[in-house]
């Protein structure tokens, strides 16, 4: 593994990469909550086509009135990534760019498809980045072209609070629950892919030591610090242009131990740190990285839920006391919530008291009426029922002009 990325002196040994993992975990006063939206493109006339990048970005204004950086995913997939702060006002300016982008499409004959993974076209990768070369190489087919071309998610960014273990434990425990509720992507090439969440069976297929959950002892830094020092490495940065993958299968521990060459410094650790992908990531401040795309309407939902049941600890606390039963059942509980979504029963019974309580919640943390509203609406319609809005997708509506996984706004 050997490069030229840093300049700074190599790392001594694993104490420095516990000490960064003890950065990662920062306490923080505030309760700020920043949202990544992703969304596939679509012709709204021709959906199994690939819709150019050049064509997008040409379509979208040039300044969105909330103040989302625009971004986009390798096969194209749009990423609206809004500024952080007090819920209502982050969920009020992210909503404010979704319709102007979701206008600015539809003038160019383009529609936005809030669904985890594509559901009838094949991978096609159209950035060619040298970083996503590497990727592709390293990652392989066909879970690694999937996962970079035809998957979107929603990521919620949590501040830690003054007790960040505790965050860090709601945000795992409750994870199943939350992938379930909101599982969104039932289809690929066509037909029923035979998962509630397709994106997250893409994700399990890939890498597991960088895409597996952080195994929990109690010691939050420390966990965080044996998977990094565990996971393969990915990409060695050579210089600016170029990203080298690596493919004999060594960690970063045995690069640290010296295996290839030079020593990692500080900055190929930081690094490396951007190339694993556990459903919950660390840096600074929580990343919550396990939940499907969903539609325009329907992601406020989404995050609303997710920031209630890890920041508000009356929320968590009734959230965590409905899956303390099935505990012991932890690693079994995701994936069936990826399969089944809110159709294994213990997943529905703990999500009905999870959005109880966040409704509750919602108040207390300064949301309105109609925010509270489209919360309890989807628990009506999805919780109650045991049925993910994965299961909306695979019924067929009499008289419907487009696929349910199209934006339902502009048709």
């Amino acid at each position: 593994m050997i490069g030229v990325t840093a300049e700074s002196a190599p790392l001594r040994d694993a104490s420095e990469v516990a000490d960064f993992a003890r950065r990662c975990f920062r306490p923080a006063p505030t309760d700020q909550v920043g949202v990544e939206l992703e969304f596939l493109i679509f012709d709204r006339t021709e959906a199994a086509r690939h819709v150019p990048l050049a064509r997008a970005e040409r379509a979208l204004p040039a300044e969105l009135p909330g103040g989302s950086r625009v971004t986009f995913e390798p096969g194209g997939q749009l990423e609206l990534s809004g500024p952080a702060g007090p819920l209502p006002g982050t969920v009020a300016r992210l909503a404010a760019d979704v319709a102007a982008v979701r206008d600015a499409l539809r003038a160019a004959g383009l529609v936005l498809a809030g669904v985890g993974l594509d559901p009838v076209r094949a991978a096609r990768r159209q950035l060619t980045l040298p970083r996503y070369e590497a990727m592709a190489e390293y990652l392989g087919v066909p879970y690694g072209a999937l996962m970079m071309c035809s998957t979107a998610s929603i990521q919620v960014n949590l501040d830690f609070g003054e007790h960040p273990a505790t965050r860090w434990e709601r945000a795992h425990e409750l994870g199943p629950v939350l992938l379930a509720a909101f599982a969104n992507s039932p289809l690929s090439g066509g037909r029923p892919c035979g998962w509630m969440s397709g994106r997250q069976a893409v994700w399990d297929n890939l890498d597991p030591t960088r895409t597996s959950p952080v195994p929990a002892t109690g010691d939050p830094a420390a966990d965080w610090a044996e998977y990094l020092l565990d996971a393969r490495v990915m990409l060695v940065r050579e210089d600016d242009e170029r990203y080298r993958p690596v493919r004999d299968g060594s960690t970063f521990r045995d690069w640290l131990d010296g295996a290839g060459g030079r020593r990692p410094t500080a900055e190929d650790l930081a690094y490396h740190a951007t190339t694993v992908f556990p459903p919950v990531r660390p840096r600074g401040w929580l990343e919550i990285r396990y939940l499907d795309a969903q539609q325009p309407a329907a992601w406020p939902v989404c995050v609303a839920v997710t920031h209630a049941l890890i920041a508000d600890d009356r929320a968590a606390d009734a959230a965590m006391a409905a899956v303390e039963p099935y505990r012991g059942a932890y690693p079994d509980l995701w994936g069936s919530a990826a399969r089944c979504g809110l159709a294994d029963p213990r997943l529905r019974r703990a999500a009905e008291v999870a959005f109880r309580a966040a409704l509750e919640a919602l108040p207390r943390l300064g949301a309105g009426p109609g925010l509270a509203g489209e919360v309890a609406a989807f628990a009506d319609r999805h919780v109650t029922t045991g049925r993910s809005p994965a299961a909306d997708l695979m019924d067929p509506t009499p008289g419907r002009a487009a696929p349910a996984w199209l934006d339902e706004g502009l048709l």
